[in-house]
Parts: C-alpha cells; structure tokens; sequence
C-alpha cells in the first residue's frame, strides 16, 4: 500500500471500520491534533478484510489497526497508549517517570482488562466470582469505576487523557446497551466525555459512514 504522505511526512493511518471500538482509535486522533487518513474496511467481507497491510497490522483481522510508518499497533487500548507516549505534546499522557504514572496505566487497561468481561458476564449471564475472575464482577466493575471519577472530572482529575477515550467511550456502551444501573457520577462523566469536539468529529465521520 502506497503511504499518504503531507510534505514528505508519513501520515498515521489507522484502518477503522464503523460502529466497531475503532470509534476509540479514531477519537483518540481526533485529540491528538496529528495529521491521519482512515482506510475503511468491511470486517464482515473478505475482499476488504484480506488487505494485505491490514493484516500484518492486525493479526486476529480486527479493527482498529494502526500504520504510523514502520510501527504496526492493533488493539483499541494499545493503539491509544501508543499514540498517547509518541506524541507526548498533546498531553494525553503522564510521563513515563511521572507520579501518576500507575494511576493512568491502569485507567488504560481498565477497559479490556476489567470492564469489558464484566459486560460479556451481564450479557450472558455468567456465574459471577470475583475472587476468581480477574475482573471481579460488574457490581465491583461499576464500584470501582465510579470511585475512580470522584475526584473527576476526569480519570486523572482535572487532565484529560487516553485513559478517558477508552474508559469513557465503554462507558457510553454500558449507557447504550442499557446496562448502566443508575449512577449520576458515571452518567455525568459520559455527558462530558461526549460534548468533547473530538468525540463529535468522530460521531460524524461514523454517522456518514452509515
């Protein structure tokens, strides 16, 4: 595939197919203010999923895949993570020797590590065991997300960062798929996370995609 270049620079490109986490990855460029074209592909078609680029970008055949140069990233947190240390002046991260560093990394895993098991258990209806299961459980799920926000307005108080675009864009989920007991302190924090200008870029491109 021929790379999209703005005056000899390689544009970020990230291979986004709507209505899918993707949506992560595409809010997460939308804040990072960097140059970047999308490639849309059809993970329900073989002929646009068999891209050969997106493949070696994305091993499983999933989206979001990211291409920035030589770097391939796959995975909605990752890629997130990535773009949030390599282009540390949008301020999307802490340092790597900052004091908050912990905090934030374990924001950035909260979502596949913890929050979207706990939705798989509501939805299916598991056996919950939170001694067992390394998510705990929705209610534990739930509880520690809202404690996490209290000190808000966001995840790492008054900074914005990539934590907030994988957290906040599941937490949306949790409001759409009608699975978000009552809570003021995440339904708050989802109204702030969608009026970001960002995010509605993003919704944009989504809804004209449809």
């Amino acid at each position: 595939m021929k790379l999209y270049r703005i005056k000899g620079k390689v544009v970020i490109t990230l291979f986004w197919c709507p209505r899918t986490r993707a949506a992560r990855a595409l809010w997460m460029l939308e804040e990072l203010g960097q140059p970047f074209e999308v490639q849309q592909i059809d993970i329900r078609g073989d002929a646009s999923k068999n891209n050969p680029m997106f493949r070696v970008a994305s091993p499983m055949g999933k989206v979001p895949a990211l291409m920035d140069g030589d770097v391939l990233v796959s995975d909605s947190a990752a890629i997130c993570l990535y773009l949030a240390d390599r282009y540390a002046d949008a301020g999307l991260a802490p340092a790597v020797d900052a004091l908050g560093r912990g905090r934030f990394l374990y924001w950035m895993m909260f979502t596949p590590a913890v929050l979207e098991p706990a939705m798989a258990e509501k939805f299916g209806g598991w056996e919950t065991n939170k001694f067992a299961h390394g998510w705990g459980d929705f209610d534990s799920m739930i509880k520690t997300l809202e404690g996490g926000l209290k000190q808000g307005p966001w995840l790492m108080g008054e900074q914005f960062t990539a934590a907030d675009v994988v957290v906040g864009s599941s937490a949306n989920f949790l409001k759409m798929f009608n699975i978000l007991p009552e809570s003021p302190v995440i339904e708050t924090y989802i109204e702030r996370c969608l009026a970001r200008p960002a995010y509605q870029r993003t919704m944009a491109r989504e809804d004209a995609a449809d």
